[in-house]
């Protein structure tokens, strides 16, 4: 049963998980993200779910990982810890994640956010890596995804000082995508997860797996997978509904093959 997640479906498509220990900040304790992990399992198996919205509270996205947790463990407790198993089963999910961040989104809550493909923060959202303030460092892909999203100069500073940015600092270098009322960031982002939903499913697939790769790899071996994912869709019946709807000047109801 769960008891650090409530899961909704607000609209067809779309699965919103919202993390919920408002005692701890939503702070990411290990039975937090092996809940988070066996849900997103689930919705990645039900072909209903096209995309997932997580999001946390007015005050706190996530404001870390638990402390209390990590204080138990010594170096061979970190390297047996069960929530590496935990993050690798978020980071493969297949479908698109839309983050809906207010308030704090520090160490693991900015690692978290950054696993999806798409942030958007109310206007009091604060993002940042403040491991440094406790003698160690991000270990969920903090250095390497901070980096990648926001420049070498501005991700150490986060790093290396521990100080966070505001959503206007997280906009500008790119890390967010939009800024919001805080009232208003869940409702937005359930409505881009809507538009993604709508959308056929193979095609909202291979593009995001080659955003991803643009990512992973250089410009040369992107441009391949493009091409052959581009080359694989003109065999759906998806992409033949989709041109035969524009051309009757209608709406495409796509079907997932």
């Amino acid at each position: 049963m769960l008891t650090t997640l409530k899961i909704t479906t607000p609209m067809e498509g779309v699965l919103c998980i919202t993390l919920n220990r408002p005692e701890a900040l939503n702070a990411l304790n290990t039975q937090l993200l092996s809940e988070l992990a066996d849900s997103l399992n689930d919705a990645d198996r039900n072909d209903k779910v096209r995309a997932v919205v997580i999001t946390g509270s007015a005050k706190a996205f996530a404001a870390g990982a638990d402390i209390n947790e990590m204080a138990e463990r010594d170096l061979v407790g970190m390297l047996e810890d069960p929530r590496q198993h935990h993050w690798a089963t978020i980071m493969r999910f297949r479908k698109p994640i839309i983050a809906a961040v207010n308030g704090y989104a520090l160490g693991g809550g900015c690692e978290l956010a950054m696993h999806a493909d798409i942030i958007i923060a109310g206007e009091n959202a604060l993002f940042g890596q403040p491991e440094i303030n406790l003698g160690i460092m991000p270990g969920a892909g903090g250095t390497q995804r901070l980096l990648r999203a926001v420049g070498k100069s501005l991700a150490t500073q986060m790093v290396l000082t521990g100080e966070p940015i505001s959503a206007h600092r997280a906009l500008k270098a790119g890390l967010i995508s939009e800024i919001t009322q805080p009232e208003l960031t869940l409702e937005r982002a359930i409505d881009i997860a809507t538009r993604i939903a709508s959308k056929a499913p193979l095609a909202v697939r291979l593009a995001r797996e080659s955003l991803h790769k643009a990512m992973d790899t250089d410009l040369a071996t992107g441009l391949r997978f493009e091409r052959h994912a581009f080359t694989l869709l003109a065999g759906t019946a998806d992409r033949n509904e989709g041109i035969r709807a524009f051309q009757e000047k209608r709406l495409a109801t796509f079907k997932g093959h």
